[in-house]
């Protein structure tokens, strides 16, 4: 049953899904603005297809033990999350009686994407895109290699899409739609600035420039420290035009708390 969904608005968005009838779509905890009052809403702690909180069998079995191992699965799930920083819970949304009207939105000024899985090629994307899904799309966590995240900063951990549906995620700014393939199978990327991309392109962070002269100005001046994140491959990539560190500055600035004067790289004092 496909997601009927619409997404409205300019600078911050909104996606207006329809449901058919016992139809399921589920948002991580704070997206959810409005619903029509034939659409109920449970919060849980698992996510589509984990451990059940009612105490039901779900899909670990009957009795006792299905009960620890849907107990465990929740457990593994909401510990990834809480490492991951991400939302605990997520919030269930299911008409009951006909057709039912569900909003949601980012927390960031900027766009939102809908997202079509065909259950062959999964989806990561930078933490907190999630906005809300189809119960049929399982939501996980990605985390890259410990040199790579280190170094890469919002690469570290990935939100990831599997199974078949609609996932709705946002971004900050405007989006802009790119594939490797046509710019000779590699774009380098400051890392703030992805926003999601498909199974099948890699990603990794490389040093700007040598430990010379321009590779230290670059660094030290240039407002991008000493990585960049690259995208190889061929698939779709999703870039913002807008970063988190960029919006943060930004604010701290026009409130009289930015000290970094006019140098930004590695000297800015970044808000947090």
């Amino acid at each position: 049953m496909t997601l009927r969904q619409e997404i409205v608005g300019n600078a911050m968005q909104m996606a207006v899904c329809t449901l058919e009838p016992g139809q399921t779509v589920y948002c991580e905890a704070g997206k959810f603005l409005f619903k029509t009052a034939n659409v109920t809403m449970e919060t849980r702690l698992s996510g589509p297809g984990g451990g059940q909180q009612d105490g039901g069998t779900g899909a670990g079995g009957g009795g006792l033990g299905g009960m620890l191992r849907g107990a465990m699965g929740t457990a593994m799930q909401v510990g990834q999350r809480a490492l991951a920083g991400e939302s605990l819970a997520f919030q269930y949304f299911t008409s009951t009686g006909g057709e039912g009207t569900v909003g949601f939105a980012g927390v960031l000024p900027g766009e939102m994407r809908a997202l079509e899985l065909d259950g062959n090629r999964a989806w990561f994307a930078e933490k907190d895109a999630f906005v809300a899904a189809e119960s049929t799309v399982e939501f996980g966590i990605a985390f890259q290699g410990g040199r790579q995240g280190m170094s890469g900063g919002e690469g570290f951990i990935l939100e990831k899409f599997t199974g078949r549906g609609t996932v709705v995620i946002c971004g900050a700014g405007n989006f802009i739609d790119l594939n490797p393939a046509d710019f000779g199978g590699k774009i380098e990327v400051d890392t703030g600035c992805i926003v999601a991309f498909e199974e099948g392109i890699h990603y990794g962070v490389q040093r700007i420039g040598g430990l010379n002269r321009q590779g230290l100005m670059n660094a030290v001046f240039g407002g991008e420290g000493l990585s960049l994140a690259t995208l190889e491959g061929d698939g779709r990539v999703i870039l913002q035009s807008l970063t988190i560190e960029g919006l943060a500055n930004a604010l701290k600035k026009a409130q009289g708390g930015d000290k970094q004067g006019p140098t930004g790289g590695l000297f800015s004092t970044h808000a947090g």
